[in-house]
């Protein structure tokens, strides 16, 4: 399979209570792009009908578009798994979109050939702040990193990313943790690493619009200390019914060892073993993982740059759940 202007694939958007304005935009953006042949797939997490009549409303019956009908709730994470589930066949390549960004017109064009190389490719987001298309910086600065450090730190943005359809073979279902700590586009980054590549390139490729409905944010792709302490107290709230010392450092593990140990588990049961990179990279998080080698990925992951030092944090907070727990997972 060639990777061209000709190869058809999907868009599969996920759709939750848009912001109509912003909703338009982005639709807007897909109906626009270079490269025609696709087929954008939206799954309305919910108020179907009216996700529907304003998509053909506002696309004038753009065949290309069609609105997945449910009416259940399942959140952002099993909302973009319910609509990869229903990627057809003949379509060789996915690209994932949230409903509020705005993607300039040659994104899937320029991103496409990469996968004859990769299976997986995503690029950088200028990302603005409402209202007033503020430019809080002109390019996430995502990088390339190996297997452990891409584990410990997602270094892909879904709406960025355009990936190989045969990809869901492996992902699909999705695994599981009660947080918010569990996204997709994480799942699917490592999924490609330990597979068949992940490329991070340097184009930008769309606006990433920050604003007050944001289910996860992005400010230059890095978060401050403080602004994790508040994320940690707000999630523990939400997931832990309390922003007690205990309740925080339950929810830092969660967000920190919790998830990894959840994606190294799906991969070490779901990849053959003996493909190249698998073990160095699992072997850091998954259940039963050896401290020496974890501590060695993490500070050196630090000291590059690899990791950040707010990530590196929530991971020392998450140490002392880790340590209590982790001999009753063996």
């Amino acid at each position: 399979m060639r990777f061209d202007s000709t190869t058809f694939g999907v868009v599969a958007l996920a759709a939750y209570q848009p912001d109509w304005e912003l909703f338009r935009t982005q639709l807007r953006s897909i109906q626009n792009q270079t490269h025609s042949q696709f087929q954008c797939l939206i799954s309305a997490d919910g108020g179907f009908a009216e996700v529907r009549d304003f998509v053909d409303r506002e696309l004038g019956g753009d065949e290309r578009f069609r609105v997945l009908g449910f009416e259940d709730r399942l959140g952002f994470y099993g909302n973009f798994e319910r609509v990869l589930q229903h990627v057809p066949a003949e379509a060789a390549w996915i690209a994932l979109s949230d409903q509020d960004d705005s993607w300039y017109p040659s994104k899937i064009e320029s991103m496409l050939p990469r996968l004859n190389e990769v299976s997986l490719v995503a690029g950088q987001a200028r990302v603005v702040r409402l209202p007033g298309n503020e430019v809080v910086t002109e390019s996430t600065q995502r990088q390339n990193v190996g297997l452990d450090a891409l584990l410990a730190q997602n270094q892909v943005t879904g709406s960025l990313c355009v990936f190989r359809r045969d990809l869901l073979d492996l992902a699909l279902p999705f695994p599981r943790l009660n947080t918010i700590s569990q996204v997709h586009d994480h799942w699917l980054a490592v999924c490609a690493k330990a597979t068949g590549g992940a490329l991070v390139v340097e184009d930008v490729v769309q606006d990433y619009v920050q604003h007050g409905g944001n289910v996860l944010g992005e400010v230059g792709g890095r978060k401050s200390i403080a602004k994790s302490f508040e994320h940690v107290t707000a999630l523990s709230r939400k997931f832990q019914g309390s922003s007690s010392p205990l309740a925080l450092l339950r929810t830092a593990n969660d967000l920190s060892f919790g998830w990894r140990r959840v994606m190294a588990d799906a991969l070490r049961e779901r990849v053959a073993a003996g493909t190249p990179g698998l073990e160095g990279g699992v072997a850091v998080f998954e259940t039963g993982h050896g401290w020496v080698p974890t501590a060695r990925a993490l500070v050196s992951g630090l000291r590059s740059g690899d990791i950040a030092l707010p990530c590196f944090v929530e991971f020392v907070a998450g140490v002392p759940v880790e340590l209590f727990t982790k001999g009753r997972r063996k």
